[in-house]
């Protein structure tokens, strides 16, 4: 059960964020699912452009129903002089601003920083950008993949067979986290000094910090990790080996005494504890391909539930490989009751996960997903405008 927005940690916040994509609307639905009001400016007519990723949710796409719930849609031409007057109202009424507009389109449109703090001082904003606001990159256009191959993500994921991206918008989604906690640290700040903090965050910047551990390795290595699949590139054992029902399980052992378990009493070799090749973690990495034929030759005996079965006695670590079906039905989501439905344009009710963060006592909002432009009418109305004047801007186009 949801609890009313007013009675969340974010209540009487609120959000007007000019966003698009993946970046931007994951931190604001994050802001959304803890109280704040989310007003999404879309474009009149189609809007954010993700809602044309793909058709997959009964009509929606994926991408629009995971990350813009609970939050209101109002539609404005952000190039028409009329358009940008209703921006203003909305902005000096509110406390965030979040925008991920194309490269120089902030401060064509008067939404740089600078200009928007002289209006709103008060105002916490908020920029996400692909390489940053400044430097030699700042008018390049970034999405996802890009940044994954000039961080060099992807020469870290695949095999030896050749490199692959991650799975997920991983960029996107790291910048995200980094727009959420940075509003929320300016929000803090506001409250505690009186002054508000820009934020600003760039897709390049955020995902080089989650690839530092292979930058430092390979500074310092001389030679950056390798290409290994589902093995860990600087750990070993820790991978995924197939059992004899075909199925794959991944184990890690992380110490030496993990280790001498598992040779004990897995893999039914003690003489291994005291082999040189295997002493140290290191040791074990230089020589990961006799290691890895122990273990396979191991996992070969067993089906993969007795293999687990045997692993979690000896306190080893490990999993099966899923796919995305079998995590759709994963037992820990079914017991804890992760799974809430929520409503998408046109009333179907849909599960959405809950978010990963539980605050003692409150439960998230987990709202609707907006049509584009549903709640225009009754946010310019709140704003003083009439019936007469927001049919005149309907007719013009501006909304």
């Amino acid at each position: 059960m949801t609890e009313r927005p007013e009675e969340l940690p974010l209540a009487g916040i609120t959000v007007v964020s000019i966003e698009q994509a993946v970046a931007a609307p994951f931190a604001t639905r994050q802001l959304a699912d803890l109280g704040a009001r989310v007003i999404k400016v879309e474009r009149p007519g189609e809007g954010d452009f993700a809602r044309r990723y793909d058709t997959t949710v009964h009509g929606e796409s994926s991408y629009f129903v995971w990350l813009n719930r609970s939050k209101e849609s109002v539609t404005l031409d952000l190039k028409s002089d009329a358009g940008r007057t209703v921006l203003g109202q909305l902005l000096a009424e509110a406390d965030v601003f979040v925008q991920n507009l194309a490269p120089g389109a902030a401060a064509r449109l008067g939404l740089g920083a600078e200009a928007l703090a002289e209006r709103f001082p008060s105002l916490v904003l908020c920029s996400v950008s692909g390489y940053g606001s400044s430097g030699p990159w700042a008018e390049r256009k970034a999405y996802d993949l890009l940044m994954q191959c000039q961080t060099g993500l992807v020469s870290l994921t695949g095999n030896e067979h050749g490199s692959a991206r991650v799975g997920v918008s991983i960029a996107d989604i790291a910048a995200g986290m980094y727009a959420y906690t940075g509003i929320l640290t300016a929000l803090f700040t506001r409250a505690t000094t009186g002054i508000a903090r820009a934020v600003e965050v760039s897709l390049f910047e955020a995902l080089a910090e989650w690839v530092s551990q292979p930058a430092y390795y390979t500074r310092h290595g001389g030679t950056q990790p390798p290409r290994i699949g589902t093995q860990h590139a600087t750990i070993a054992p820790y991978g995924a080996y197939t059992a004899a029902d075909g199925k794959e399980v991944l184990l890690t052992v992380q110490n030496e005494r993990e280790w001498a378990a598992l040779c004990e009493r897995f893999l039914q070799r003690p003489d291994l504890v005291e082999d040189q090749r295997f002493a140290t973690t290191s040791d074990r990495v230089a020589h990961r391909a006799e290691l890895n034929a122990v273990l396979a030759a191991r996992f070969a005996e067993l089906g993969s539930q007795d293999a687990t079965k045997l692993l979690d006695a000896i306190g080893i670590a490990n999993a099966g490989v899923n796919d995305i079906g079998d995590f759709l039905d994963h037992p820990v989501l079914q017991a804890r009751g992760r799974w809430q439905d929520i409503q998408i344009p046109g009333g179907t009710m849909v599960p959405a996960l809950l978010p990963p963060v539980d605050l003692t006592g409150t439960a998230p909002r987990m709202g609707a997903v907006p049509a584009v432009g549903e709640h225009t009418e009754r946010i310019l109305g709140g704003l003083g405008y009439a019936q007469a004047e927001i049919d005149r801007l309907r007719a013009e186009h501006v909304i």
